[in-house]
């Protein structure tokens, strides 16, 4: 299943064009449930996260020149009805040149919440850009909570993972609605590759590659957990980091 709306894209010195596919059917990825409406399984959630990882892989690495999203959210992740996740809005996006250079310096554009804290202070924006949206969004998918809490404090949805994390609470980190039916070993992975694509720092960040590398592991976690027992811990592939505030 292909996860982006993207068709074909064209590139010259002067100007450039994206085309999408029109969706009339998908609709937008939202984790709140109406009446009658079964509440998103983890595992529904981690395949939505996979494919959004899967069609920012391919605008990084598999289009030339890459292509930055430069506005991944929720809100931009369409679902159709057996819940596969498809990339859209890329009118913000920016083609990455070719010509080895680390970064396009450009106007800050972006979505508060979802926004690379050091594209925004420095106006460099990189690939790294679209891996913390993408951390964002995962942290959402994971808890169901404001990216910015309505308090008068306005903390991060990064900041309060990172202090129940402190605290070794973990299982008060994912959506309640959930009730306990996933394989923690997922959520630990699910949560590492979140906190490690927010790092404040772009360099600390992992690839897009990386990420869906590690994104498979942790859904193969998911789906295998009828076949056993749960292990306690799961610290495998991404060392965890201590979030460090940025806000």
């Amino acid at each position: 299943m292909f996860s982006l709306l993207l068709l074909l894209y064209f590139w010259s010195s002067k100007k450039q064009f994206v085309v999408v596919r029109f969706s009339a059917e998908a609709k937008y990825c939202t984790l709140d449930a109406g009446k009658n409406v079964k509440i998103l399984s983890w595992k529904y959630r981690l395949q939505i996260a996979m494919d959004v990882a899967q069609g920012l892989e391919y605008l990084h690495h598999g289009c030339k020149p890459p292509i930055i999203h430069r506005d991944v959210k929720t809100t931009n992740i369409l679902l159709s009805e057996n819940f596969h996740a498809k990339l859209a809005d890329f009118g913000l996006s920016k083609i990455f040149p070719t010509d080895g250079s680390t970064h396009v310096s450009t106007i800050v554009v972006g979505s508060p919440g979802y926004l690379d804290p050091e594209y925004s202070l420095s106006n460099w924006l990189t690939e790294k850009s679209d891996v913390y949206s993408f951390g964002v969004v995962l942290l959402k998918i994971i808890t169901n909570r404001p990216v910015i809490e309505r308090s008068h404090e306005r903390n991060h949805i990064s900041q309060w993972v990172s202090f129940m994390l402190a605290k070794g609470d973990i299982e008060s980190i994912v959506d309640p609605r959930l009730c306990g039916d996933y394989n923690i070993n997922s959520v630990w992975k699910a949560i590492e590759i979140a906190m490690v694509c927010v790092s404040p720092t772009s360099t600390k960040r992992p690839t897009m590659e990386q990420v869906v590398a590690e994104m498979k592991e942790c859904l193969a976690t998911e789906l295998s957990k009828s076949e056993g027992g749960y292990e306690s811990e799961s610290r495998d592939s991404i060392e965890m980091i201590k979030y460090e505030s940025s806000f």
